[in-house]
């Protein structure tokens, strides 16, 4: 039974273009036969805590021997890698927030990121090497090549080393820019370049959730 495992971080609930997104691949997903299932994952609605204990960046035999992590937090981390693991693919959806990924977001990456569980350390262990992954990026302003804020995109990239290189996972990343052309003056003259990279994203994201769900 193939799972998409469906991760959405942005706080905007009613307008948010990444949520769109990643709803149009999770659809798509389901469209692909009645085996397809999505394990989905709010991530704003409910929120993670911080990790509760530096000993949790360590699996248990690797941990001090002083380590004593609360019960909860290591039942919760579990439950977070497990449900990755089951997984065949996974999209996660996300509004660039201070030029970096929602905090919401880097909880769960900081949960499920553990050297020698999820990613290699003293093994080499990669339990979702060779599996899709779709980062969807949403961003408020410009961040084209030869611009002033062309760098300026601090989530996606660090996302693509976290599920890419340390995850091992087959990586694929949709952005879309100028999405507060609506609301702030300065940005007004990019409204229509950011519905045409908007309906672009919808074609890729709907290619990118097709050709997933019929990966062999």
């Amino acid at each position: 039974m193939p799972t998409l495992l469906h991760l959405d971080s942005s706080a905007d609930l009613t307008n948010s273009r990444s949520r769109t997104l990643s709803a149009r691949f999770a659809e798509e997903w389901r469209a692909a036969g009645a085996d397809h299932t999505v394990r989905y994952r709010d991530l704003h609605r409910r929120q993670l805590p911080h990790l509760a204990d530096a000993a949790l960046h360590w699996p248990e035999r690797l941990r001090p021997d002083d380590a004593n992590p609360p019960a909860d937090a290591v039942t919760l981390q579990n439950e977070l890698i497990d449900e990755l693991t089951a997984a065949d693919a996974l999209v996660i959806g996300l509004g660039l927030y201070n030029y970096s990924m929602p905090s919401t977001l880097k909880a769960w990456i900081d949960h499920i990121h553990v050297p020698a569980v999820t990613a290699p350390f003293d093994v080499e262990v990669q339990p979702m090497a060779g599996k899709p992954a779709l980062i969807i990026t949403s961003r408020g302003a410009v961040y084209d090549v030869g611009t002033p804020t062309a760098d300026w995109d601090h989530a996606t990239p660090a996302l693509k080393i976290i599920l890419g290189e340390a995850l091992g996972m087959d990586v694929d990343a949709v952005t879309i820019s100028r999405t507060l052309a609506g609301r702030v003056p300065a940005l007004a003259a990019e409204a229509e370049r950011g519905k045409q990279e908007f309906d672009a994203a919808l074609e890729r994201v709907t290619e990118l959730a097709r050709r997933y769900a019929h990966k062999e």
